[in-house]
């Protein structure tokens, strides 16, 4: 009896956690997180402002609790473990390496594609949503081994991977403009060709 008890009581603290997560990323998107109070986020989540403060002390914590279920929603879309990931970016030809690979470009896209909302909203807030959060795993697990495929010194690494990113966003925010309508692969097609080294005559390696 208390087991069930507890699951229930469990289960409602997730669902109202949920709905204030959801209330607050749809007021990001309309406006910058300073503005945002927590009558609002209690007004938009069907919830009273004594529930707020008995799960949170700050909006900031309600933040963090957001960032953290799409921190684990985003893990979720990638079947390879991190070592199989890197171990194929060590034995591909270094012709073939693009600064990404459709293992991780196609799921992180579907991703975006699936969390429009916090996107947007992410875009709209870099410094309250930490905007480069979902770079850190591509910085970390993807560009850094490539970088050092193509022997570049690991001092100027943070230039090659702030102009790789900046394109990136560039294409995401173009992409999120347009409410993701262009399947994933399209949009992955289109980074391959703007980060693919060229060859002599403008041809990429594979041409």
């Amino acid at each position: 009896m208390e087991g069930r008890q507890m699951n229930r009581s469990e289960s409602k603290y997730f669902n109202t956690a949920l709905r204030m997560d959801e209330a607050l990323i749809a007021l990001l998107e309309e406006k910058d997180l300073e503005f945002i109070t927590v009558k609002e986020i209690c007004q938009r989540a069907g919830v009273n402002r004594s529930t707020f403060y008995l799960h949170y002390e700050t909006i900031a914590d309600l933040v963090n609790e957001a960032l953290e279920q799409v921190d684990r929603r985003f893990l979720s879309y990638f079947p390879r473990r991190e070592e199989d990931l890197l171990g194929q970016l060590h034995s591909r030809d270094r012709e073939e390496l693009i600064l990404v690979t459709r293992d991780y470009l196609l799921p992180y896209l579907r991703f975006i594609q699936d969390n429009k909302k916090v996107y947007r909203a992410a875009f709209r807030n870099p410094a309250g949503m930490g905007a480069n959060v979902r770079y850190l795993a591509l910085k970390q697990q993807v560009l850094g081994p490539i970088l050092d495929r193509f022997e570049i010194p690991a001092a100027q690494h943070s230039y090659y991977i702030a102009y790789y990113l900046e394109g990136i966003a560039a294409i995401l925010k173009e992409w999120l403009r347009r409410d993701c309508a262009e399947e994933v692969e399209l949009i992955a097609g289109i980074i391959e060709s703007c980060v693919r080294p060229k060859g002599p005559g403008g041809k990429t390696p594979r041409e």
